[in-house]
């Protein structure tokens, strides 16, 4: 896979972005998992300091559940641990041990023996993938053509883990692209790309009206901190990925129907109309 060429993001998009983070971070279970997930993210704790073991981490949350999302800790705090060093250097049968209850051991392995390979690579070519410079489109492309078992949506994860929460990078899940693209209404293109347009539009989105997005975390008393240096990016992404979770994944009978010309999205007067009898859905 190579870098995803950046084009211009439609101001209509911008805007249903907007509208619709402003319409759910108001939702109390969408605050209550941002706020629990946001200085310390469950998936990717902030109390792991070694950027390669962060990126380790993104590659092996894929393919778990949320309900495994304990087990995952255990796993990934074991391999903290240990080191990246000394995770590289085990055995098979060590490796294999470790991430048995995540299933899927050999996957998991060869990404842990693929990643090495990349930051080695990285390293002598003088590429410092922390560094605010190195381009973050180039190295999420080389990242998912490079290391076995990732994709742009864990090339994306991989990056934003190992940079931090508040790099500016939104990555972007399977759901993400098949179902809370189409309630926004925005065109993505097929296959594997569609996770970096989506990115794209995303960022663009929140780097346009930063200030808007960061009132509305204010406005709805979110108990998160967002660096005063930064753009909201991680508060953006959590807010939407968890509607996406509780409202999307099995649609909540309180979306509207006319997403994505509804602003609203849930709970609006045409989801009241269409269930009242003799009501069009």
């Amino acid at each position: 896979m190579t870098a995803v060429r950046r084009t211009p993001v439609k101001p209509q998009d911008i805007q249903r972005v907007h509208q619709l983070v402003a319409r759910v971070a108001a939702l109390p279970d969408v605050q209550a998992e941002v706020e629990a997930n946001h200085d310390n993210n469950r998936w990717w704790p902030a109390t792991i300091t070694d950027p390669r073991v962060r990126m380790l981490a993104a590659g092996w949350s894929t393919r778990v559940s949320y309900r495994m999302v304990g087990t995952y800790a255990k796993v990934i705090r074991a391999a903290d641990a240990q080191g990246f060093d000394a995770l590289v250097a085990s055995t098979e049968g060590e490796l294999t041990e470790l991430v048995r209850p995540l299933g899927l051991a050999q996957t998991r392995i060869d990404y842990l023996r693929s990643l090495a390979e990349l930051l080695q690579g990285w390293s002598k070519e003088g590429v410092d993938p922390l560094s605010p410079s190195a381009d973050g489109d180039e190295l999420i492309g080389d990242f998912a053509q490079r290391v076995r078992g990732a994709s742009y949506k864990v090339a994306q994860c991989a990056l934003l883990t190992a940079r931090g929460y508040h790099c500016g990078i939104i990555p972007v899940d399977s759901g993400m692209v098949s179902k809370l693209a189409p309630a926004l209404g925005i065109d993505l293109p097929p296959g594997p790309a569609a996770h970096e347009r989506m990115r794209h539009v995303l960022e663009a989105a929140v780097h346009a009206r930063a200030g808007d997005f960061r009132a509305l975390a204010d406005e709805h008393g979110h108990q998160v901190t967002i660096p005063q240096d930064a753009e909201p990016t991680w508060w953006v992404h959590l807010t939407l990925i968890y509607f996406k979770r509780l409202y999307l994944n099995r649609p909540s009978p309180q979306l509207c129907g006319r997403r994505p010309l509804c602003a609203k999205a849930v709970g609006c007067t045409h989801r009241d109309r269409s269930h009242q009898p003799g009501g069009k859905r």
